[in-house]
């Protein structure tokens, strides 16, 4: 069982690695494009599927809460919470449109929106990214190892140099968490000594 624990942890830290020296730039890039959209009354969207539906609402979440100090809110919101509208349009459309017939209504020119997923494949994350960018918007995907799909759509593009589905998803919460705590002490102007 240690052997394995081990193994595991080790992954983790090979992957994180790779991320530091392939996306370490991209990040940045992403964190300016956030930045500047807030500062212009923008709003961030996010959506994905099951663990990345999951991401979703809790990266929104940093951003209308707080992430490490007491500051207003940023206007942020995950696509994958409305039942009744994922419902509606998988029943009267197709699954394939849940998010573009949502990014369709709410996002406009200058938003950002991430669309996660971990395979990079995922046909209603990938028509979300093209609704959005028709729309106007920065677009940003999390994928994993998979650089074809959804990361060719993408204006910004966060591959984790995984296949392993539970290193990819802990890998975009630390760049989701990254990316939080750039942005709210740039817009707050406070930095935090940890």
């Amino acid at each position: 069982m240690k052997n394995k624990i081990k193994n595991i942890l080790e992954e983790h830290k090979l992957v994180l690695s790779n991320i530091i020296d392939e996306h370490e730039d991209t990040i940045a890039e992403i964190c300016e494009s956030v930045i500047k959209a807030i500062h212009n009354g923008n709003s961030i969207y996010f959506f994905g599927n099951g663990g990345s539906a999951a991401d979703s609402l809790h990266l929104a979440a940093e951003f209308t809460g707080k992430f490490k100090f007491d500051r207003k809110p940023l206007r942020a919101s995950a696509l994958t919470t409305n039942m009744s509208a994922i419902t509606a349009v998988s029943n009267d459309y197709d699954f394939e449109s849940v998010f573009s017939r949502q990014v369709d209504a709410f996002v406009s020119k200058g938003d950002i929106v991430f669309g996660i997923s971990t395979s990079g494949k995922s046909k209603n994350v990938i028509e979300g990214i093209k609704k959005a960018n028709e729309k106007g918007a920065v677009t940003i995907a999390f994928t994993g190892i998979e650089k074809q799909g959804l990361s060719e759509l993408a204006q910004y593009s966060i591959n984790i140099p995984s296949s392993n589905t539970a290193r990819i998803q802990e890998l975009h919460i630390l760049v989701g968490h990254a990316i939080c705590e750039i942005v709210e002490e740039d817009i707050f102007g406070k930095k935090t000594k940890d």
